[in-house]
């Protein structure tokens, strides 16, 4: 058989001796073939190697269990988790998924959004680049959509999310309330708008401690210089916070590298908890979102459009748990640690 042509259900039928018909039957367990059918049917299928097309079979029964989902990066641990919490509560109705990433690029998620309805998906779940997704949206685009995690600019989405700003605000008061009298405010961009309400929710919440805030991109090479520059300076920061958890591993590594000890030399906090933070020692103070849940409100919510509701558009905010460890102790007098201030606000 040349290896161009891949083989086909008729080709099947002609090995097996029996109609098309019989053959989609048998594939797809119907009790109208007897066994001894199913058998040859099965034989020709492994002879021949056919694979069952199922975007065919989909066309052909006019409903398409298939449901897209579009996230900025797959590597990143916090969507991976989403994704395969979507896959559990998707397979429970019936539904595959295929999903794609950005790669943390508005112009690639512009693509993808493009072309993922050539997979005629049902519905689509999007984690966005960032708040302006509207603008990427293909021109009449109709497909029934939910967003988790990152908030648009633009109204009238379904949308599924955190309490960003109120969560960012209890570990500001924390710091605060332990004696730091400033915190150096690491964000990997304030133009995704989850990063941005955490920040202001920071803003909110510092009374006593003044705020320097550093924009570190993602995926930048260059990145960190800054924070270097400012670790470096005197007097240094007397603590850290990191609005999400990509950047507070970067910023974690560098503090090793530089010989700055958490907690003895400044204290830290993450927005976004992962498992390393719960292994070190001592352990870092961080906001857990609540992922799982969002992935399964994500569905529900999407459910809910598949099968017909065509209500208002919905928007949850999940709450988050703060986790208070040993990184973020009493803040040691004075004289014990530098006092320096920063000015509020300053953006690098």
């Amino acid at each position: 058989m040349s290896r161009n042509h891949a083989p086909s259900i008729r080709m099947v039928a002609a090995r097996a001796g029996v109609s098309v018909a019989t053959v989609s039957n048998a594939l797809n367990g119907k009790p109208t073939v007897s066994p001894a059918i199913v058998e040859r049917v099965n034989a020709a299928v492994r002879e021949l190697g056919y694979v069952v097309d199922i975007a065919a079979s989909r066309l052909r029964s006019r409903k398409a269990l298939l449901a897209g989902v579009v996230v900025p990066d797959l590597t990143n641990p916090m969507f991976a988790t989403f994704v395969s919490t979507l896959e559990h509560a998707a397979r429970g109705d019936g539904y595959d998924l295929v999903v794609v990433s950005a790669r943390n690029s508005a112009a690639e998620e512009a693509d993808r959004l493009a072309n993922i309805r050539a997979w005629r998906p049902a519905g689509l779940i999007v984690i966005p680049c960032d708040g302006a997704f509207a603008e990427r949206l293909p021109t009449g685009f109709a497909i029934p959509t939910v967003l988790a995690d990152r908030i648009p600019d633009q109204a009238g989405f379904d949308l599924i999310a955190v309490d960003n700003g109120p969560s960012a605000g209890a570990v500001a008061r924390h710091l605060d309330e332990q004696g730091y009298r400033d915190c150096l405010v690491i964000v990997s961009k304030l133009s995704i708008t989850n990063v941005r309400e955490r920040w202001e929710g920071v803003q909110a919440a510092a009374r006593h401690m003044k705020l320097d805030v550093v924009e570190v991109g993602i995926d930048d090479p260059d990145g960190l210089v800054s924070v270097h520059k400012r670790l470096s300076s005197k007097p240094r920061p007397q603590s850290i916070f990191c609005l999400d958890h990509g950047t507070a591993l970067l910023v974690y590594r560098l503090l090793a590298e530089m010989n700055i000890s958490v907690p003895n030399d400044l204290a830290f906090a993450s927005f976004d908890e992962m498992e390393w933070m719960r292994l070190t020692s001592p352990g870092v103070t961080a906001v857990r979102q609540p992922v799982e849940v969002m992935a399964e409100q994500a569905w529900s919510l999407l459910s809910r459009r598949l099968k017909g509701d065509a209500g208002d558009a919905v928007t949850r905010r999940l709450k988050c748990a703060v986790e208070i460890r040993g990184s973020t102790p009493r803040c040691p007098e004075p004289q014990q640690r530098g006092t320096g201030q920063t000015e509020m606000g300053g953006v690098t």
